[in-house]
């Protein structure tokens, strides 16, 4: 699909409807200051901990909310969708809530541990396929399976309703900062999180500096925004397996290309640092994916010096069999 000029934005309203579609579903994560980072950086450091969440990701907002909104003949005929893990966690999660069959697409390249967790959380709902080397491989196969048994795709990123439901972060973190909100920084995989947050705080909070977080080797928003259109990388390193994609969401760059006030990337080793350091002081697990945002605080150390900083810690699902690749990577 090929967009002129922004075609779509969360409205406020709307992401009121998905925060309110998904109360008893979606945790609302904490706000915590950490107290390590704030030190290291003088300056107030904060987690949005979408880690605590029933499937350990904030993905569960936007696959909730988007299955909840199809219509009864939509859930008796079944969905699909396809995922790096998280997605289909949520997915999955979801399909066992309201009782709906879902077939669930992922690269053979997911690790073990996210693997499991699809199977539990989906339960006898579920059919789980393995296919493929990327994301975008297995979502290849997704849609034309959904297509040929005409049932509805959830896709993870580039769809309003899942971008409206990861939004639901953003008024969260508005009610409970207690003082302005001077940065932000998001991890960007599609750019569904990126997108939904960066709306509601341009309405709510135009003066924070929104600040989207890439790996260094999938910049697939980084690459687009340079080139004032959406492109297709075409090779992505798979490490962080919850960013690594080799197209953004169409919907999502039109959004995010006019909201974040800058783009950055991080390298693998960097990542692999701070998913140690989180863990060894303050016994916190982070998948790549989700120490994105806390790895990107180092570029920024002189001009947030002061300021009040939240970063979004997105998911916790590390496989802990990768934890000597981790290392390895660290001290490389």
């Amino acid at each position: 699909m090929k967009t002129k000029g922004i075609t779509y934005t969360p409205t406020l309203e709307n992401v009121k409807a998905a925060a309110n579609s998904l109360k008893d579903i979606a945790a609302v994560t904490p706000l915590l200051k950490n107290e390590t980072y704030s030190a290291k950086y003088n300056a107030k450091i904060y987690f949005k901990r979408e880690d605590l969440q029933v499937v350990r990701s904030y993905k569960i907002r936007g696959a909730y909310n988007k299955i909840v909104n199809l219509s009864n003949l939509q859930l008796k005929n079944g969905i699909v969708c396809a995922s790096a893990g998280n997605h289909a966690q949520g997915v999955a999660y979801s399909c066992k809530k309201l009782g709906v069959k879902g077939t669930i697409f992922v690269p053979e390249t997911t690790p073990l541990q996210k693997l499991e967790r699809i199977i539990w959380f989906g339960g006898k709902n579920i059919e789980l396929i393995l296919h493929g080397s990327t994301f975008d491989d297995a979502n290849n196969k997704a849609l034309n399976y959904a297509k040929k048994k005409k049932k509805s795709y959830i896709p993870p990123f580039n769809d309003k309703k899942i971008i409206e439901g990861q939004a639901t972060i953003a008024l969260e973190l508005l009610e409970q900062s207690k003082k302005p909100i001077d940065y932000l920084f998001i991890p960007v995989g599609g750019g569904g999180l990126a997108a939904g947050i960066s709306e509601i705080f341009k309405i709510l909070s135009p003066t924070t500096k929104l600040i989207g977080v890439e790996p260094a080797g999938a910049p697939s928003m980084t690459a687009s925004i340079k080139e004032k259109k959406v492109i297709s990388l075409k090779t992505v390193n798979k490490f962080v397996d919850g960013a690594s994609v080799k197209k953004v969401g169409d919907l999502n760059y039109e959004i995010c290309k006019n909201n974040l006030d800058r783009m950055t990337t991080v390298k693998e080793k960097t990542i692999c640092k701070c998913i140690i350091e989180l863990y060894n002081k303050d016994a916190i697990v982070a998948e790549p994916a989700g120490a994105l945002s806390i790895s990107a605080l180092e570029q920024y150390r002189n001009e947030i010096k002061g300021k009040n900083i939240v970063c979004i810690l997105s998911g916790s699902n590390n496989d802990i069999n990768r934890m000597n690749e981790i290392k390895r990577i660290a001290t490389r």
